[in-house]
């Protein structure tokens, strides 16, 4: 019996100690930080970032025209594509990169056509400064259909089209917009009637009786529109601001290390051209992308400046 109840002692020993042993392990897992916590720690992110929403306190202006950010629908409109454009990295990246190649001479001739400054970002949100083509069928930089173009002056045919020809279409742009700005007086129509045509705007303006561009309810892409290229605009100007930091280095550079000549008879080969000009087939369309063709017909008494990177 003395036996017996010394080994039940020791047992008990056992069995006691190997409860709090369980109990402060538990305590370890339930009451202190767990992995997931640990992990969360200032010290311990695995992806550091700042997510958060944008400044709209203002001033918001477009062509110096104001976008009324008091009324609550136009602000969150415009929070939207704010937000959309400030977390497209991608794609604002390579605008941020491209604008020094294209803004220079846009700018130029905005100036010289006296359009507005501002009317670069419809460019911007047109074509994201790329020579792109819709599904619609529109091409270039400021994204003309066929009729549109060549009722501004621009050639587009088989060989030649000049809705890629940099100058030339900014041109047509600034005599489209400024017709625009003859009917409505407001920079801001000008953009919607840029986006959906003039006579849809008419109609939608009429029927809705809308004193402004901001009461129209319209499809959703005229519905943004404006509003994205204010958006734009507002993170193009000051991208350190929205977390883009793009070294002068990284922009790409503009085309202007040429030499013009003028072209009065025709070129069966672009290519033989080309490698007669001490350049590349491939650098002749960098230059001149309004060249579509491998070849380029002059007709009788008509001629063309083709730049020759030097």
């Amino acid at each position: 019996m003395k036996h017996l109840l010394t080994g039940l002692g020791i047992g008990i020993v056992f069995l006691t100690g190997w409860l709090v042993l369980l109990s402060s392990e538990r305590a370890d897992t339930t009451g202190g930080p767990s992995f997931a916590q640990e992990m969360s720690s200032a010290d311990n992110l695995q992806l550091p970032q700042r997510v958060r929403g944008v400044d709209l306190d203002g001033p918001f202006t477009f062509a110096g025209e104001t976008i009324p950010v008091d009324n609550f629908d136009v602000r969150e409109r415009l929070d939207q594509e704010l937000l959309r454009n400030a977390y497209f990295h991608r794609n604002t990246i390579m605008l941020l990169k491209r604008q020094q190649r294209y803004f220079p001479t846009i700018e130029r001739i905005l100036a010289e056509e006296g359009v507005p400054d501002d009317l670069k970002y419809l460019a911007v949100a047109e074509s994201g400064l790329s020579n792109a083509t819709s599904v619609a069928g529109a091409k270039g930089v400021w994204q003309f259909m066929t009729p549109t173009g060549k009722g501004f002056g621009l050639e587009i045919n088989g060989e030649v089209d000049e809705r890629y020809h940099l100058e030339k279409a900014t041109r047509a742009a600034c005599k489209y917009l400024k017709g625009y700005y003859e009917t409505y007086k407001d920079w801001r129509w000008v953009a919607a009637a840029y986006n959906m045509g003039g006579p849809n705007v008419n109609k939608w303006k009429s029927r809705q009786q809308a004193e402004t561009v901001f009461e129209l309810d319209i499809n959703s892409e005229t519905m943004a529109y404006l509003f994205r290229i204010v958006a734009l605009k507002t993170i193009l100007k000051d991208p350190l601001a929205f977390g883009y930091e793009i070294s002068p280095e990284e922009h790409y550079p503009p085309l202007d290390s040429y030499k013009s000549i003028t072209i009065t008879k025709s070129i069966p080969d672009l290519a033989d051209f080309a490698k007669q000009q001490g350049t590349s087939y491939r650098m002749l369309k960098v230059y001149n992308p309004w060249l579509i063709s491998g070849s380029l017909t002059v007709s009788s008494g008509n001629s063309y400046e083709v730049k020759i990177p030097v």
